[in-house]
This record gives C-alpha cells, structure tokens and sequence, in this order.
C-alpha cells in the first residue's frame, strides 16, 4: 500500500514545478495604450505580437514565443497583442501591413521587427534586441 504521506508530498513538488515554470513564462496582454506608455516609461523590455486566429503563421509562432518565454532572460518582458482583424487603427499606429508581425521595443525606443518569421533562433535575436 503507498503511504498518503509520499503522495501529498509527490504532488506537492510537482505543483512547485509547474507554479516555477509558469512564472517564468510570459502572458501576452490584449493592447492597452496606458499599459504600453507604462511599460515604456518604465524602460521595460516590450514585445508586440500582430496575430490573427486564422493565420497559420501566427501558430506556428505561438509554441516559439511560449518556449522563450520559460527562458529567464526575458523573464521582465511585457507581450502586447494586437488582433490583425479587429485592431485595424493599432495597425495604423505601429505601421503593421501584416498578421505574424512582431515588434520589439527597449522602452520608447523600437529595436527590431519581424514579419511572418517562424524560425526560433531569429525569435529569440528579435527578443534579445530589448533586453
């Protein structure tokens, strides 16, 4: 018979793991103007992720950014997303033409793009860029 002692404890360390792996992971945030200066002002590193549900690109960016984002090197980035199909005047703003456009900022100043890349490594030197 397994003692309830070491499957409490069992769980409890595996629960430990998956609370230490998510909070590695960044959480894309819907586009807030406010939150974006915020971050800005702050000198934040910030990512703005161009998507649209239908666009494959964007899923096949998706398991990328999510993997980068266990990666404490980019444990204080900020992900904005802008839906492609909904946000059409963030579009103007940001001077976006496509879905699966992604922007890279170190605070005010923007530090690299990328359109329809699915390719980690040149992900992760987009990211790299606003640290």
């Amino acid at each position: 018979m397994i003692d309830r002692r070491l499957v409490v404890a069992g769980l409890l360390v595996a629960a430990s793991f998956a609370v230490s792996a998510r909070a590695l992971a960044f959480e894309a945030l819907a586009f807030d103007a406010k939150a974006f200066e915020a971050a800005q002002m702050e000198g934040k590193p910030i990512l703005i992720e161009v998507t649209a549900p239908w666009c494959p690109t964007c899923k096949a960016q998706k398991p990328i950014l999510s993997n980068l984002g266990k990666d404490p090197r980019f444990k204080d980035l900020v992900v904005f997303q802008i839906d492609f199909d909904t946000q059409k005047d963030l579009l103007r703003k940001f001077d976006v033409r496509m879905q699966s456009t992604l922007i890279s900022y170190k605070g005010t100043k923007e530090v690299g793009r990328s359109t329809g890349d699915t390719n980690a490594a040149s992900i992760e030197a987009l990211l790299g860029k606003s640290i």
